[in-house]
């Protein structure tokens, strides 16, 4: 073999030309995830979300409801399921909305998607609010009312919030598809 010969064909790509698309492709990504609007669009269906989400724990763990108290996790629950669906509809039809196909299919598609993606925002919400409320002696009364699950739960939010905007962006609408 002489220094002319090469041990790749012309046709076939080289190292260098994979790395590159590759390059091109994370670069390609990292823009669909910084455009300023879209964040603002997600931060503000997140707080629309984390609103309803607060007023359902605050409600189901403070005793305001004919003094019945549920436990902080079953009132996360209750209210993040009521969220998700909340911003998903918020950010189908706003945030993304020039994302994503069109169709009932679709919708449901994302949607199942949405919550898959979620779970792990929510998993970090969930550990969160269970560290701040079991591992920490911690109370905060106004009013006579505990409100510290609820100022917990806001944490939690606010912690698993950057997660879900990356996966949401990336897996359930692929944003970066579209450029």
């Amino acid at each position: 073999m002489t220094t002319a010969e090469s041990d790749t064909p012309d046709d076939e790509p080289s190292t260098a030309d994979e790395e590159y698309g590759l390059l091109q492709r994370i670069q390609g990504r990292l823009r669909a995830l910084v455009a300023a609007e879209r964040i603002g669009q997600f931060v503000s269906v997140g707080v629309a979300g984390a609103g309803l989400e607060t007023v359902i724990v605050a409600l189901l763990t403070s005793g305001i409801i004919a003094g019945l108290t549920a436990p902080p996790l079953a009132g996360k629950a209750v209210g993040a399921e009521a969220s998700i669906t909340l911003m998903f509809l918020l950010n189908d039809r706003w945030t993304f909305a020039d994302e994503g196909d069109s169709g009932v299919r679709s919708l449901i598609r994302r949607y199942a998607k949405s919550h898959a993606v979620r779970l792990g925002g929510l998993s970090v919400a969930f550990g969160v609010l269970y560290f701040l409320t079991s591992w920490t002696d911690v109370r905060l009364v106004v009013g006579g009312i505990n409100l510290w699950p609820t100022v917990a739960n806001v944490i939690g939010i606010g912690v698993g919030m950057t997660l879900n905007y990356v996966a949401e962006s990336l897996i359930t609408w692929r944003v970066h598809d579209s450029r």
